[in-house]
């Protein structure tokens, strides 16, 4: 998969919206690619323009080796969506949710009938197969979209928010689900605004804000080279006004300092140290530490480097 200066602008009357600005990615075959943002962010338009939903105003994708705004029916055929929504039709059971797109993408009825039983088998929801979209749980009916998605071995498969709106075990579960799905082969792109997610599933990640995509690397590249600060915090048996003093103080020092009485927490991305400094200073102030605790960097401190402001799904 490969975008190249991807433009989405809405227009409200003289005005426009720029949801997406120039994004340039390339995704490679058996990768597992997320998408992370805020919401907002421009996640959900890539999505959207990436599987033929969305025309773009500017710019060029290709999916499964076919150009999305030449070949749309050629790309539809080779990739599987699922979005954030539950578009189970309700009137059909769940295994026939499956075995009808079987039958959309050209299967025989009796393919379709033995893919969607394989399918429900592999994501344990067999006892599930008369059953309607209504009487599942929203983590079962996740999973049936995810199979559904996957009737016809799509190459490429997109999941839009696949675990939003669900409960934590049901979380870890889909977590489990798509994770198996990725190790045996499947391409995988995936849009989140939950770091832990993000973290946890994907070997490379785009970090997208406002439209514009701020980072592209692994998680653990992403941390390496944003910037992003270790966070120390210390808590006292009494305002710490004068350790912050002395903390801003240190030659070459430390970026930030936050005072909030009995609570100091220094950001910074030289930590060797300071930890030390605020015990010394402890003592010289006659406070008695209470606590302490280091962060190192993490996908949240990064976003917060790239963008300036705070993580807020």
């Amino acid at each position: 998969m490969r975008t190249e200066g991807l433009r989405k602008v809405y227009r409200r009357g003289q005005d426009g919206l720029v949801a997406l600005e120039g994004l340039d990615l390339t995704v490679g075959r058996g990768e597992f690619f997320g998408l992370l943002g805020t919401n907002g962010a421009g996640k959900s338009t890539t999505i959207g323009m990436l599987t033929t939903l969305i025309t773009p105003t500017a710019g060029s994708a290709w999916v499964a080796g076919r150009e999305v705004a030449a070949d749309p029916v050629g790309v539809k055929s080779r990739i599987g969506v699922v979005p954030q929504a539950n578009t189970l039709d309700r009137a059909l059971s769940v295994r026939d949710n499956l075995a009808f797109r079987g039958r959309y993408f050209g299967m025989s009825a009796s393919a379709a009938r033995r893919r969607a039983l394989e399918l429900l088998e592999q994501f344990a929801l067999t006892d599930k197969a008369e059953a309607r979209a209504h009487q599942l749980s929203g983590g079962q009916a996740r999973r049936v979209m995810i199979g559904r998605a996957l009737m016809h071995l799509p190459e490429v498969l997109f999941l839009d928010e696949p675990t939003a709106g669900v409960d934590p075990q049901a979380r870890e579960d889909l977590w489990r689900i798509i994770g198996s799905l990725h190790e045996g082969g499947q391409t995988v792109v995936l849009t989140t605004h939950h770091l832990d997610e993000a973290e946890a599933l994907c070997r490379r990640l785009a970090v997208i804000d406002h439209g514009r995509l701020l980072a592209c690397d692994t998680p653990e590249a992403i941390k390496a080279t944003s910037g992003a600060q270790t966070v120390l915090t210390v808590r006292y048996d009494a305002a710490a006004h004068a350790v912050g003093d002395a903390v801003r103080r240190i030659p070459g020092g430390p970026h930030d300092v936050a005072v909030d009485g009995p609570t100091v927490r220094v950001r910074t991305t030289r930590p060797d140290g300071v930890l030390g400094h605020l015990l010394r200073e402890a003592g010289a102030a006659g406070l008695t530490v209470r606590d302490a605790a280091t962060t190192p960097p993490s996908l949240q401190t990064a976003f917060l480097t790239l963008t300036g402001r705070d993580y807020q799904p």
